[in-house]
């Protein structure tokens, strides 16, 4: 098989070997950062909330216009919280089954595919409920993900990253417009899904959460338990091999739990691009290439980031706001460009 770029490092960035207790902080700062945003995200709103009200509206020392909102705003920072570090999850494990810098969910046209295949079967269907649409979610995103992958295979030098990521442009763009096409005559169809398109976290509900629970554990368990598989494939396939890893099985595994984690964060809050791919290479500056630690730094900073970027949207068009879709498709954008000039040059 044709040895590709690691994702375990930025192209042209040294990631040194990390200490224990740096990693420690590193985790331990993580954790403190999305603690300080998703108070943000309760407090901040329409109407900004206190953190005494924030304590009183969880004690229930106090019942106002304050509280409510409050109680009303958790289930959509929970949301917030659970889809970004599904999505940062994601995007670490994609980037090393493929050993591909620019793998993402959205890149790679994994999120167009589970919209495609949910838009189809409510069309087509009559697709109703919530638990088939994650069921339809994850099958598209599967053979999306397959697809893009056995054409970026075509030719010579193989499934090279950017092959990888034109063919996952290309496809994505062909979904999207079926996407479009299905929608246009079907105004019943159209809105109902023209906000969940975009991608946001403004419709969580417990019921919701509660549905995509199972899900999202169960991927992510089995991520969690293909860190040192992914370990092993960073060094090539015949090496791993070697040291006695089943290469093809912990492909095919760490790339279902993958999967099940996107296509059930796609049908719970819509196709939310460039978080998978901006946060891996930022966690593996901080603490190195090890998927044991990579994984967990990489789901806090993804919690992070969407939950980050949810209140940014919130703030910048008060009373109204921008979907979070939106803001990470702004920042991430310009570190997609950046990370394809670094290959480009790399490559000469």
């Amino acid at each position: 098989m044709t040895t590709l770029v690691a994702p375990q490092r930025s192209p042209g960035v040294a990631v040194p070997r990390r200490p224990l207790p740096a990693r420690l902080a590193w985790l331990g700062i993580a954790v403190v950062a999305l603690v300080l945003v998703a108070t943000a995200s309760v407090a901040f709103g329409s109407r900004v909330v206190s953190l005494h009200e924030i304590v009183s509206a969880f004690t229930g020392t106090e019942d106002g216009i304050a509280q409510a909102a409050v109680r009303g705003r958790l289930p959509r920072t929970i949301l917030a919280v659970v889809v970004g570090a599904t999505l940062g999850l994601v995007g670490t494990v994609l980037q090393a089954v493929t050993r591909n810098p620019l793998a993402d969910p959205q890149v790679l046209g994994i999120t167009s595919g589970a919209s495609l295949f949910v838009v189809t079967g409510i069309a087509f269907v009559g697709l109703a409920s919530p638990m088939a649409y994650i069921w339809v979610a994850i099958a598209g995103s599967a053979l999306a993900a397959t697809f893009v992958y056995a054409i970026g295979s075509l030719g010579r030098g193989g499934p090279t990253p950017l092959k990888l990521a034109l063919a996952g442009a290309a496809t994505s763009a062909a979904f999207n417009a079926l996407i479009s096409a299905i929608l246009l005559p079907r105004i019943e169809v159209m809105d109902e899904f023209r906000f969940w398109e975009i991608g946001g976290v403004g419709g969580a509900t417990y019921d919701k959460l509660a549905l995509v629970a199972p899900f999202l554990v169960t991927g992510a368990l089995i991520c969690f338990l293909s860190a040192r598989g992914l370990n092993a494939l960073a060094l090539g396939d015949d090496v791993a091999a070697g040291l006695g890893e089943r290469v093809a099985r912990t492909r095919l595994l760490a790339a279902t739990g993958a999967f099940i984690l996107c296509g059930a964060a796609t049908a719970v809050a819509g196709p939310i691009g460039f978080v998978g791919l901006m946060v891996p290479h930022a966690c593996r500056l901080l603490v190195g290439v090890d998927h044991r630690w990579l994984l967990p730094c990489s789901a806090l900073a993804g919690a992070t980031l969407l939950t980050a970027a949810d209140v940014v949207g919130r703030l910048v068009a008060r009373p109204s706001e921008v979907d979070v879709g939106i803001v990470t498709a702004l920042i991430g954008a310009p570190f997609f460009i950046v990370m394809v000039r670094r290959l480009r040059m790399r490559s000469l």
